[in-house]
């Protein structure tokens, strides 16, 4: 294959896509330039063909090389291991939008791997992975309804940039990823602080722009280098006695999908396939004929539930389209964790726990943009019983992506460091499942901070949204969707945000495209119900409880002349160790002076470590008033400690106004006293005076 490449200039630099150069015994493979960030994506399919799949086995493998940016991985291991969570994203944000454009007829294992092979660290090379694996399946023999793009739209002080840098993102007020083909969006994440639906809307509309211009550098590129595609393997077979098995199921599975509970529903649909099943067990011992006959129940569900949707209004659970779930609230259930709620909605139900830890628990990324800590952490656990199922326990994808868009929807109103200086860990456990448990997180999320005392800015909820569709212009949006919903649903997007805009926002569309008005009415409807459930919420605790749990750390804070951290670190670390260690306490210093002095538990003493630290760190000033402690009694006075590792003369004449015959008639060694600072002479002594101060605290 000749090397052909087309070009496109974004903003200052042009996007490279190239094929025949580089691995080219894969189906397809692009390398992907922009700017000093590059990808290598490549597609293959297994040689075999196998006929009546139902599902696509596409698996996306994004990985990314630290050589890319220059870098040696740490640790002991000097290769790349198991994928990051990062590089799960990137992967979930590349599969999404494309694997609904496979065909199942193709019949083959596909596995895209786009690998990140140059980094600039300025540009993130995500939406050039997206781009570059469109492209290496569109060029190839593979089947495909695409090609797909990307574009990421950032919102900073009033104006829209695209496909933003690092920098540009990290101050924006908005930053989503959007992807779709030249018909239309077909996927959204992101984050904001707080944006309107307007400001939402209109970065789509910008984002769709430069979509349609990255799909056609596509379809130039497939004319000069595109290979024939592969033949799909439909399956030809058609199941007998169907319209006997319909006719007897139909009015049945009409009647238990709208039984009042999710496990009733289940098990007397199940309960109606196994029938049938077993009454034509001998014909469906062929596994083609098996294949058919779960496809027709699978058909009837998806066309009774949405047929009465749009027809009747009426919904799995007897809700109207903008119903919400009854939901109960509740916190302070665990006794021991620093905070804690259970978020209940329908038969979904989520436990929020948070530990409020010290600097020393941040989460510490290695990423080949460079280090870099992160002092909120949200893990998100989806266990089988859940769902009523035996399964697995473990952290997969699905547990990665959900508590990313939780994380992102909270984030925003959690406390910057300097205010609030505790790292903050949410865990939500989904005890139920049955419609968006992330976005039950996030509201499990909140409510478990605020009880831990963690000052959120404002409280989060967030919602679920489906669509139903029929042609062009009839339609029925769905609020706080079930699980069945989602699955037979032509949309699925969840919005999550305060009372006062958008904190969090994903959306995937398993059609050509959603009209703006759609796309408003539904953005309309999920914020009437995401105020309807943040005032559910504020009745149970709406403002941060006034004071940590008694077993979460404390912590006191302090700022050093820079010219001190070494003095108070001492050789070794041996002052600040000792510290530590005779008051319970951790202490933490950064180089701008910034003290954290972080007490592990009741015993700790933060104000007696804040006042030795102080001590050494400070200058005595003359004129200042100190609490001294008497060290050592003389004939002639005594030597007091002023500040730690700092000692004056009292003299005996500054005792008192009267005479004193005798330091020890008026003074004990290990007294507590207070002293004034009278002068440090010019070899630095320091001369105190006991009656000047006295008479100073009198006055």
């Amino acid at each position: 294959m000749m090397r052909k490449r087309v070009t496109y200039k974004i903003g200052e630099h042009d996007l490279i896509l190239e094929t025949g150069y580089l691995a080219k015994q894969a189906n397809g493979s692009i390398y992907a330039e922009y700017a000093g960030s590059a990808i290598l994506a490549t597609i293959c399919a297994s040689g075999q063909a196998q006929e009546g799949l139902d599902y696509v086995p596409l698996t996306v493998d994004y990985n990314e090389k630290y050589y890319a940016a220059g870098k040696i991985p740490g640790g002991f291991i000097k290769r790349e291991g198991r994928p990051k969570d990062k590089e799960i994203l990137v992967s979930r944000l590349i599969d999404r939008p494309m694997r609904p454009l496979f065909n199942k007829e193709f019949g083959r294992e596909i596995q895209l791997v786009p690998t990140c092979i140059s980094t600039d660290m300025i540009n993130p090379p995500d939406i050039l992975a997206v781009i570059a694996s469109s492209a290496a399946v569109h060029i190839s023999d593979i089947p495909f309804d695409g090609p797909v793009a990307a574009a990421r739209v950032a919102y900073k002080n009033g104006e829209y940039i695209i496909n933003p840098t690092f920098s540009q993102i990290e101050t924006a007020d908005m930053e989503i990823v959007v992807a779709g083909t030249k018909e239309g969006i077909t996927m959204v994440e992101g984050g904001a602080n707080e944006v309107s639906e307007e400001v939402m809307l209109t970065a789509l509309e910008k984002a769709h722009e430069m979509i349609k211009a990255l799909c056609k550098m596509q379809e130039d590129l497939r004319e000069l280098a595109g290979k024939e595609k592969l033949p799909l393997v439909p399956l030809e077979a058609e199941l007998e006695n169907k319209q006997a098995i319909y006719d007897e199921a139909f009015p049945r599975l009409s009647k238990t999908l709208y039984l009042s509970t999710k496990m009733e529903r289940r098990e007397e649909s199940d309960k109606v396939k196994k029938e049938l099943a077993e009454k034509y067990a001998e014909q469906l011992e062929d596994e083609i004929q098996l294949k058919l006959f779960n496809a027709l129940f699978e058909e009837m569900e998806y066309n009774i539930l949405r047929t009465n949707i749009l027809d009747k209004g009426l919904r799995v659970d007897g809700r109207g389209t903008k119903d919400i779930r009854p939901i109960t609230c509740e916190i302070g259930v665990l006794p021991r964790p620093h905070g804690s709620a259970v978020f209940t909605r329908g038969e979904t139900q989520s436990l929020g726990v948070v530990t409020i830890g010290t600097v020393f628990d941040e989460q510490i990324y290695d990423d080949i943009e460079g280090d870099r800590r992160e002092n909120f952490i949200l893990h998100y656990n989806f266990p089988p019983f859940s769902v009523g199922e035996v399964g697995r326990l473990g952290t997969g994808r699905r547990e990665i992506g959900h508590g990313n868009l939780a994380h992102r929807s909270l984030y925003p109103m959690v406390p910057e460091r300097e205010k609030f200086p505790y790292t903050v860990r949410v865990v939500s456990e989904v005890l139920e499942s049955n419609g968006s448990s992330s976005m039950a997180t996030v509201c499990s999320g909140t409510l478990s901070m605020l009880h831990a005392g963690v000052p959120m800015k404002k409280p989060v909820a967030g919602i679920a949204m489906g669509l139903i569709t029929e042609g062009n212009d009839r339609y029925a949006i769905l609020s706080d969707i079930l699980g069945e919903e989602d699955h037979l649903g032509d949309m699925d997007f969840k919005v999550a945000g305060t009372a006062d805009g958008i904190t969090g926002f994903q959306m995937d569309i398993k059609i050509a495209g959603v009209s703006p008005e759609i796309m408003k009415n539904a953005l309309a409807q999920a914020k009437e119900g995401r105020m309807h459930i943040l005032g559910i919420m504020n009745q149970c605790i709406s403002a941060p409880n006034a004071e940590l749990s008694q077993y979460a750390p404390r912590v006191e804070m302090m700022t050093i002349p820079e010219d001190k951290i070494g003095a108070l670190i001492g050789p070794g670390g041996k002052n600040v160790k000792a510290i530590s260690d005779k008051y319970n306490v951790t202490i933490n210093t950064e180089n701008d002076g910034t003290v954290t002095i972080y007490g592990k538990d009741g015993t700790s003493d933060l104000k007696g470590a804040k006042s030795i630290v102080k001590g050494i760190t400070s200058d005595p000033e003359v004129g200042m008033v100190y609490d001294g402690t008497v060290k050592k009694i003389m004939d002639f006075g005594a030597f007091v400690e002023i500040l730690p590792g700092k000692e004056g003369l009292c003299h005996i004449s500054k005792l008192s106004r009267s005479r004193v015959e005798k330091v020890s008639d008026v003074l004990k060694e290990g007294q507590e006293i207070p002293v004034k600072l009278l002068e440090i002479d010019k070899l630095g002594r320091l001369n105190l005076s006991y009656v000047d101060a006295l008479e100073e605290r009198s006055k």
